[in-house]
C-alpha cells in the first residue's frame, strides 16, 4: 500500500467529514424561522421562541468553533509532521511500545482538551448562563474536569494498555480476545455504570416515600416491571434542564430522576415519562442497543486486525514502521474508520428512532398518552429545544424522533 496515496485518504477523509458536518449545520440555520407544525404551535410564546431562536443560534457557534479548532489542530498535525514529532520525542524516553502509545495518545488528548476547553466554559458560563440553564461553579466546573480526564486515563488508559498488550503477545490475532475483554467491559459498564461512575459526579439519593413513589411503584407493578427503588441525582447543581434514564441490566437495573424533573412536572407527567423508560426495558431495547455496541467492536478490531502489519499506516504519519508503533496505526486506522462509523451512526440512529416510538407507544398504551405529551411538551420549552430541524440533521445525528413526530404517533394512539 502506497503511503503517500494512503496520506490523501486520510486528509480526504477529514475534510469531507468536517465539510459534511458544516453543511448539515447550515441546512438546520435555514430552517430557523420556520413555521411551527400545528402539534407544537402552543408550547413557545412569541418572547420564548425568539429566545429559543436565539439560544439555537449561540449553540450553532460554539458549536462551529469547537469543531474548527479540532479540524485545525488534526489539520496542523498532519501537515507539519506534529506526530512523527511527537513520537520522536517520546522513543528517546525509552519506556517500551505500551507507556509510548499511552504517552502518544495522552498528549494528543490532552492537546486536544486544552484547546476546547475555553470554549466549553464559554458554553457553560456565558451561553448557558445567559439563557437561565447554568447553576454550575467555577469550582465545580474545574472538578469536573480534573474527575474526567482521571477517568479517561484510568478507564481508556487501562483499554488502550491491554489492547497494544494482547497485540504484542497475539500479533495479528488479538482481535478475538480484545473482543471477548471488551464485551466483558461493555456489559460491566451497562451494569454499574449508576453505581460506579455517576456518584463520582453527582449525588443519587432514594426517592421519598410520597404520592410520587407511590404512583411509580403502582404503575410499575401493573407494567409487570419488578423494581427496588427509585432514585433522586442532583441535577440542579449544573444545570436547570430536566431528565429521567434507565439504567443497568437484571438485578442492577435502577430508574434515576433528575430533580428538576420532579420540580417541573406534575405526578401523572413524570409517570408517563417512566412509562416511556419501563417501555425500553420491556421491548428489550437495553440488550438490543448493548449488543449491537459489541457487534460494532467486533467489527472494528477485526478490521484493525487486517491492517495491523501494513507499513504505509505508522508511515502515513511521517513515523517508521515496526510492530512496536502499533498504537500508530491504530490512530491512522480510527481515520480511515470514519465513513463506516459513519454509516453505522446512521443505521443506529434510525434504530433508536424505531425504540422511541415503541416506547413512547408502550408509554401511552399502559398509561397515558395525554400525560406524556403534556411532559414532552413541557421538557422542551424548559430546555428551549428546536421544533423545527431540518429533516436531513435529524436523519444524521438525532437519536431520537422531533417532537412533532412523537406527538403525531402518540395522538394516532386515541384515534385508534
Amino acid at each position: 500500500m502506497n503511503s503517500t496515496i494512503l496520506f490523501w485518504i486520510v486528509i480526504t477523509i477529514i475534510v469531507v467529514d468536517y465539510a459534511l458536518e458544516r453543511i448539515l449545520d447550515a441546512l438546520n440555520g435555514k430552517m430557523r424561522g420556520s413555521k411551527i407544525p400545528e402539534e407544537v404551535s402552543d408550547i413557545y410564546n412569541e418572547d420564548d421562541y425568539q429566545k429559543q431562536q436565539n439560544y439555537e443560534l449561540a449553540k450553532s457557534k460554539i458549536s462551529f468553533w469547537i469543531s474548527s479548532v479540532s479540524f485545525a489542530l488534526i489539520m496542523v498535525l498532519f501537515f507539519v509532521d506534529g506526530f512523527a514529532l511527537l513520537d520522536q520525542w517520546i522513543t528517546t524516553l525509552n519506556f517500551g511500545s505500551i507507556i509510548s502509545g499511552l504517552l502518544f495518545f495522552g498528549i494528543l488528548f490532552l492537546l486536544s482538551d486544552i484547546l476546547e476547553t475555553p470554549f466549553e466554559w464559554y458554553n457553560i458560563f456565558v451561553i448557558e448562563e445567559k439563557f437561565g440553564f447554568n447553576k454550575m461553579t467555577p469550582k465545580i466546573f474545574i472538578m469536573d474536569k480534573i474527575k474526567s480526564l482521571c477517568l479517561s486515563a484510568v478507564v481508556g488508559g487501562g483499554l488502550l494498555a491491554g489492547l497494544m498488550w494482547l497485540i504484542s503477545v497475539f500479533g495479528e490475532s488479538f482481535w478475538v480476545i480484545a473482543w471477548v475483554a471488551v464485551s466483558v467491559f461493555l456489559i460491566f459498564v451497562y451494569m454499574f455504570y449508576s453505581t460506579l461512575i455517576v456518584p463520582l459526579f453527582n449525588k443519587q439519593t432514594p426517592l421519598e416515600d410520597g404520592e410520587l413513589k407511590d404512583a411509580i411503584f403502582s404503575f410499575s407493578q401493573k407494567a409487570g416491571f419488578e423494581l427496588d427503588n427509585i432514585y433522586v441525582i442532583d441535577g440542579s447543581k449544573r444545570s436547570t434542564k430536566a431528565n429521567a434514564y434507565f439504567s443497568g441490566l437484571g438485578v442492577k437495573k435502577r430508574i434515576v430522576l433528575y430533580d428538576t424533573l420532579i420540580q417541573e412536572l406534575t405526578v401523572p407527567e413524570i409517570v408517563a415519562v417512566l412509562a416511556h423508560e419501563i417501555g425500553h426495558y420491556k421491548k428489550k431495547h437495553t440488550i438490543m442497543m448493548l449488543c449491537s455496541s459489541v457487534l460494532q467492536m467486533g467489527v472494528i478490531l477485526y478490521l484493525f486486525g487486517l491492517f495491523l502489519a501494513e507499513p504505509a499506516f505508522t508511515q502515513v504519519l511521517g513515523i517508521d514502521y515496526s510492530p512496536e508503533k502499533s498504537y500508530a496505526s491504530f490512530y491512522v486506522f480510527s481515520i480511515l474508520f470514519t465513513p463506516i462509523s459513519f454509516f453505522i451512526g446512521l443505521a443506529l440512529n434510525a434504530f433508536s428512532r424505531k425504540n422511541e416510538y415503541q416506547a413512547d407507544r408502550f408509554s401511552g398504551e399502559n398509561y397515558s398518552p395525554e400525560e406524556l405529551e403534556s411532559a414532552l411538551k413541557k421538557l422542551t420549552k424548559s430546555s428551549l429545544s428546536n421544533l423545527t430541524p431540518h429533516s436531513w440533521y435529524v436523519f444524521c445525528y438525532y437519536s431520537h424522533p422531533t417532537l412533532y413526530q412523537r406527538i403525531k404517533a402518540l395522538r394516532n394512539i386515541k384515534n385508534e
